[in-house]
């Protein structure tokens, strides 16, 4: 499906609601703010004859609606926190990294520091809707988080949430499968992998066995084996709580892990729309020129599709690119057998700390590792603009792909 974005401000629309007394919760207008007034965020600071008085933002109420109250007519103490860590972050960006307080005699902030506290209150907003549409679009339990202390960048504005591969027109990523084992126990009969002729992926742990190159075969939607299966890994999505961050050394989003993550464990899958490799390439032309890498070879088997998760994607969509990554790609089969099309799984290679950032291997693609010194070899056509990585791993390779 194709999004248009609304033309009208927020505060428009806001003002509209109110006007015709209808309630919207996606844009803040219930029944109790229709009538009621509750501080959204502070936008400016003053001291008139000995008095301090915030500029308030009203939740539901467009902005010129905006009132000066004074301090002790304020009980958000959250707020007023965000108002002075804002203030504060700005003089310090602008004093050369000292951080500044304002003086208690000054009388009102100057034009660029309030300009700059209502910006931070607006993005905090967004992340925070953000955060919240990524949640209610997600299909596994883990939470994902949305954190920028960096700039003023906020959500993506071209970017849609999805969970599984979004085929383009003429795809099918289901080949119609209809059979499944008949096992009581998947890790001792002979399940799927082994009737692809393959071992089983996971060790009792449901850790992965495999090495890198070797396909993983789960059990599918006509297996007799129930959900607790140890061979229903990638299929239940991610297990750990994830948080989407801006980077500090100009990478744009990054994502991190909010839990410890073990050694060879499933962290998430990539998925994108499926697209042919003609398309593929058009569309590669384009992101080199922005300097954009989401396009993923699935080339298993064969060179006839990609994974583009430019505009559809989950949180892989976010995670960057390093030379020595702390998560490999996996090729997974699960209701679809069809080698040309098979789904992306990053599992972790060694211990991943709470807190750590989580990246792969742009290069990595399934079972052929493409180097630099191999993509010299590429015909013409696929030779397109190298962008400079900004990894800062010892054994950077200087560049992308």
């Amino acid at each position: 499906a194709w999004y248009v974005p609304c033309l009208a401000s927020l505060e428009t629309l806001q003002e509209l609601c109110r006007k015709e007394n209808l309630t919207c919760k996606s844009i803040g207008i219930t029944n109790r703010s229709l009538k009621s007034y509750e501080v959204e965020y502070l936008c400016d600071y003053k001291v008139e004859e000995g008095k301090a008085y915030y500029l308030v933002k009203w939740k539901g109420w467009p902005e010129s609606s905006n009132t000066w109250e004074p301090r002790k007519h304020l009980n958000c103490p959250l707020l007023l926190q965000n108002f002075l860590r804002d203030k504060n972050e700005y003089l310090s960006r602008v004093r050369d990294g000292k951080a500044l307080k304002v003086r208690n005699h000054v009388k009102a902030l100057k034009p660029a520091i309030a300009d700059y506290i209502v910006k931070k209150a607006k993005q905090r907003i967004a992340l925070q809707r953000w955060k919240e549409e990524l949640n209610r679009k997600k299909n596994h339990k883990a939470m994902i988080l949305v954190e920028n202390t960096v700039d003023l960048e906020g959500p993506p504005l071209d970017f849609y949430y999805i969970n599984e591969y979004k085929p383009a027109p003429g795809i099918n990523v289901l080949n119609g499968i209809t059979t499944g084992c008949e096992c009581a126990d998947c890790p001792a009969e002979k399940c799927c992998p082994k009737e692809a002729g393959f071992i089983l992926a996971y060790n009792k742990r449901k850790k992965l066995k495999i090495q890198p190159g070797l396909p993983i075969y789960e059990c599918n939607s006509y297996c007799r084996c129930g959900p607790d299966c140890p061979n229903r890994i990638v299929q239940k999505g991610t297990p750990y709580s994830l948080c989407i961050f801006r980077t500090n050394n100009g990478r744009g989003w990054g994502v991190k892990t909010l839990q410890k993550i073990k050694t060879n464990s499933f962290v998430m899958e990539y998925v994108g729309e499926v697209i042919t490799s003609e398309e593929a390439e058009r569309r590669g032309q384009l992101y080199d020129n922005q300097g954009n890498t989401y396009l993923f070879d699935l080339d298993y088997d064969s060179d006839e599709f990609t994974v583009d998760a430019a505009r559809y994607g989950n949180v892989s969509h976010f995670v960057n690119h390093s030379c020595d990554p702390n998560l490999q790609v996996f090729n997974v089969f699960i209701d679809n057998l069809d080698l040309r099309l098979p789904r992306i799984a990053l599992f972790s290679t060694r211990t991943i700390k709470a807190g750590e950032e989580l990246t792969f291997d742009y290069q990595m693609k399934g079972s052929i590792d493409l180097t630099s010194d191999s993509a010299e070899g590429l015909s013409p056509s696929k030779k397109r603009i190298r962008t400079v990585c900004k990894c800062g791993a010892v054994c950077c390779r200087g560049y992308l792909n």
